[in-house]
């Protein structure tokens, strides 16, 4: 099943934690076993045989049934182990998660958690997580998509950037002046904002761009210019006005922040145990939204 849905006898043996040759040696026995070839292989790619794609898919759903048998059983003690390989964004993983981290693993001590940062769009079967957290839709139809929040976004500067520049008053104003956005939003550079019945369109491709939300928010602080910054690092600078709301009559379209993974990890403990905690974490609203939310910064 790894090498299957790695198209690779290197990854997969990366991911299982042994030799490639004692991945090819299985997969050699294994197709003497059934008498059939599993893979097609040349020097640069592996890919299922006819065999190996009906083979697949049955082994598949024995797989996911044997870890839903034996997450049962887990449960039945209440006590998820294992180790969790997840991804998560930087905005949430630095600021946030880091202070949450400790009470999830008093709560659920048989869990070891390896926690890869970055704001790559991955598919989790190919790279071998059992979670991704992504503001993107899952890319594959075997994956599962829990939302847990609405991430916000709004423009903002430093009082020293209006006070030399003054501040826009509505969405096209933004071309004259510098602006830093993210690069890994899904619209890339298209920009839709609202104000009552008024939708307004533009391409924005911004003077600075970065797929570091963190650095872009210490570039606003320096008063350089006006930046795109999600609500959750950019809220602590605003409520303690280092920072300023620009255009906040003007609401950007949201995003949705959710776990994404494999349909096969549906049921499995340690997951849904890591989801879950994060959704009571979070609440209705998250704790960085409300107090905008309260002043009209954001909706």
């Amino acid at each position: 099943m790894r090498v299957a849905e790695t198209s690779s006898f290197a990854e997969a043996a990366r991911q299982l934690g042994v030799t490639s040759s004692v991945v090819t040696t299985r997969i050699q026995q294994l197709e003497r076993f059934v008498n059939a070839p599993l893979f097609h292989r040349s020097t640069r790619h592996v890919r299922l045989s006819e065999v190996g794609e009906a083979f697949y898919r049955e082994c598949a759903e024995v797989v996911g049934r044997v870890n839903d048998l034996t997450d049962q059983m887990r449960e039945l003690r209440a006590t998820p182990t294992g180790r969790l390989r997840i991804q998560m964004l930087p905005g949430l993983a630095l600021g946030h998660f880091g202070a949450v981290l400790g009470e999830f693993n008093r709560r659920y001590p048989g869990i070891q958690l390896d926690i890869i940062v970055n704001d790559r769009v991955v598919d989790p079967i190919e790279e071998g997580f059992d979670v991704a957290f992504q503001i993107f839709p899952a890319i594959s139809e075997s994956l599962i998509e829990r939302r847990l929040f609405t991430v916000r976004r709004l423009f903002c500067a430093a009082p020293s950037y209006i006070e030399a520049h003054g501040a826009p008053q509505h969405p096209r104003d933004l071309l004259q002046h510098t602006t830093a956005l993210y690069s890994g939003y899904p619209s890339r550079n298209h920009w839709t904002m609202a104000r009552g019945d008024e939708v307004f369109e533009m391409e924005l491709p911004g003077m600075i761009r970065s797929n570091s939300v963190h650095l872009l928010r210490d570039y606003a602080l320096t008063g350089g210019g006006v930046v795109c910054l999600p609500t959750l690092v950019a809220s602590a600078p605003l409520l303690d006005g280092t920072l300023v709301p620009v255009l906040a009559d003007y609401a950007l379209s949201p995003l949705n922040f959710a776990a994404v993974y494999p349909a096969t990890q549906r049921q499995a403990l340690k997951v849904k145990a890591l989801v879950e905690f994060l959704a009571e974490w979070l609440g209705d609203e998250p704790g960085w939204d409300v107090p905008l939310i309260e002043r009209g910064w954001v909706r």
